[in-house]
């Protein structure tokens, strides 16, 4: 079957989590644990690095494939909101 007679699956957050968190369980090999949820095994060693390699950071361990537009307003708004906190923090400081 050539890739586009494939028809693509897209997995929520939740699910990715959920399937990773059985598979670092170690109950069962990753690929035993990926052919049960009839999943591809490359698939699902993906995930556990993408959850491995976010652990700590603060970063969402499956951020998706969102619009650079939609990433850049998010950044933009976090930026805004420190600058505000700042502006305020000055504010009370120039109030003294």
């Amino acid at each position: 079957m050539s890739k586009k007679n494939r028809e693509r699956h897209v997995y929520t957050r939740e699910f990715k989590a959920e399937v990773v968190a059985l598979a670092q369980k170690r109950e069962k090999p990753i690929a035993q644990a990926a052919r049960d949820l009839r999943i591809g095994d490359t698939v699902l060693y993906r995930w556990v690095q993408q959850a491995r390699d976010t652990m700590g950071t603060g970063l969402p361990p499956f951020p998706g494939h969102g619009r650079p537009r939609d990433e850049e307003l998010t950044r933009l708004r976090k930026e805004v909101k420190a600058l505000r906190s700042a502006n305020e923090i000055l504010k009370k400081a120039a109030g003294l």
